[in-house]
């Protein structure tokens, strides 16, 4: 007899009945035109309904990446793939092959900052010589901070900062949070890089584990944040009726050395 705990799969998400679809629990009929996609993206992750406070970062959430224009890897290789595959879902998968370590993905910072803050919670350091300690550790072997820096921003990154201020508004902001920036003011300090920001994914990652999303989960956000613009891109392109986009000649340093086969197979003993 198969019971609920052996079946082959188990799920909460959703529910799909003869005429009707339950999210979590609740009726799709009445979460359309009642809830926001934010607060729906909240409630089919966390599993429960957000606050208005939590609504209002999420919507803030999915709206911090968006698009970078062609700066970003993913975005140029969805354009460079539809050119040859003519496909809308074709370049959407391209550029979310294309998130990873280097950009866009969260995840590594939230790992970062779980790993750490445990540790300083299960300390008896004041918060700042925490930091200063896990710095030291990092730099001496020659680790980085995942989060910081950025190829254009210096001392600030606008984005990260106006996502602080709505999650201080609105009650999300918190000690998690003021870890990160312990952190952030530590590596500064210690590398003497004052112009290094805390970028966008670093302030997503730290106001996402505040609020008790997981690694992955944050990676998943940015991704959907980043969706429409990779759309706009890809739609761009198509309208475009460029086929097979390749590197202008002029870019590249080719290597013009020309090799003779017959006498270097003799020489390899053929």
């Amino acid at each position: 007899m198969t019971t609920e705990q052996n079946r082959y799969w188990q799920t909460s998400v959703s529910d799909v009945e003869e005429a009707s679809v339950f999210i979590r629990g609740y009726d799709l009929g009445q979460i359309i035109g009642k809830l926001s996609f934010a607060s729906a993206t909240y409630l089919l992750i966390r599993g429960k309904l957000p606050t208005p406070g939590e609504s209002r970062i999420m919507d803030a959430v999915l709206c911090s990446v968006l698009d970078y224009s062609l700066k970003k890897p993913g975005t140029a290789a969805a354009r460079f793939c539809v050119s040859g595959n003519p496909s809308m879902v074709a370049g959407l998968a391209t550029a979310v092959l294309s998130a990873g370590e280097y950009t866009l993905a969260p995840d590594s910072g939230g790992a970062f900052i779980a790993a750490t803050y445990a540790t300083f919670k299960n300390s008896d350091e004041p918060m700042s010589s925490a930091a200063e300690r896990v710095v030291s550790e990092l730099r001496a072997n020659k680790q980085r901070v995942p989060g910081l820096g950025h190829p254009n921003f210096r001392f600030t990154d606008p984005r990260a900062q106006k996502l602080k201020r709505i999650a201080q508004e609105n009650g999300v902001w918190g000690e998690v949070c003021d870890w990160y920036e312990a952190i952030h003011a530590a590596f500064i300090k210690q590398a003497n890089k004052p112009d290094l920001v805390i970028n966008e994914v670093g302030m997503l990652a730290a106001i996402l584990s505040q609020m008790e999303f997981t690694p992955a989960e944050m990676t998943g956000l940015a991704l959907i944040s980043t969706m429409p613009g990779v759309v706009a891109h890809v739609s761009e392109e198509l309208r475009s009726q460029t086929r097979i986009r390749t590197i202008p000649d002029h870019d590249v340093a080719y290597d013009r050395t020309r090799r003779e086969l017959d006498a270097d197979l003799s020489s390899a003993g053929w």
